[in-house]
């Protein structure tokens, strides 16, 4: 059962976010274009591979059945499956990742520059939400149950949250071959070089010192 769930948020996540790709990454120009990752050549995304040399190794990923290791302050694990780890998906504008969840882990506050993402739960419950844009700053949230299925548009501020006592499992497809992330405290606190702490108090509206503490903890 859990597979079957497993292939028909993938389809419906390709569905969905093809669309949605098409108007963000451009179109490619070729039935395919691997990525190759010895090349020396900047561009934006990555250089092409000699169609003679392009095999089904490059269009495969192996090992997303595994669970990842949730041993960890926030109690969570993202799996990645985007062109870094699947050459093949380079021009496509999409990709995937497994979240696994500990008891009341968290995949903390974070945003995808690049990719809108939609997200199926395979096991557990989770609490999710996306905040909206200023000046509403609106908060969308839902607790899903196993099957359900929740969109991140792109660009928002989201989360999600275990909230049963057992380990859950979610599935997410992306709308980008290179989605990036940004995990808000990591971003704030954790730069290099450290933003101002006098930058920081003030826009937070807290003691330098707690500034101070909270960058030597990120």
């Amino acid at each position: 059962m859990a597979n079957n769930i497993v292939l028909l948020s993938l389809l419906l996540g390709a569905l969905c976010l093809g669309f949605l790709a098409s108007a963000l990454e451009p179109s490619p120009l070729q039935d395919f274009c691997v990525a190759d990752a010895t090349a020396s050549a900047r561009v934006n995304g990555q250089v092409c591979k000699s169609p003679g040399s392009v095999g089904a190794n490059d269009f495969s990923f192996s090992g997303l059945h595994i669970p990842g290791n949730t041993s960890n302050p926030n109690g969570s694990r993202v799996t990645a499956v985007t062109v870094a780890q699947l050459p093949g998906l380079n021009t496509l504008g999409i990709s995937m990742v497994r979240i696994d969840y500990a008891a009341w882990g968290i995949n903390p506050p974070h945003t995808h520059p690049r990719a809108t993402e939609i997200l199926t739960v395979i096991e557990g419950s989770l609490e999710v939400g996306f905040v909206t844009s200023n000046p509403d700053n609106r908060l969308i949230t839902k607790t899903l149950q196993k099957g359900d299925v929740f969109v991140f548009p792109i660009g928002l501020v989201h989360f999600q949250r275990n909230v049963g006592t057992k380990n859950a499992v979610a599935i997410a497809a992306l709308s980008s071959q290179n989605p990036g992330v940004i995990t808000i405290a990591n971003a704030v606190f954790g730069s290099k070089p450290d933003i101002s702490s006098d930058v920081l108090a003030k826009a937070f509206q807290i003691e330098q010192s707690v500034v101070y503490h909270l960058q030597a903890t990120f």
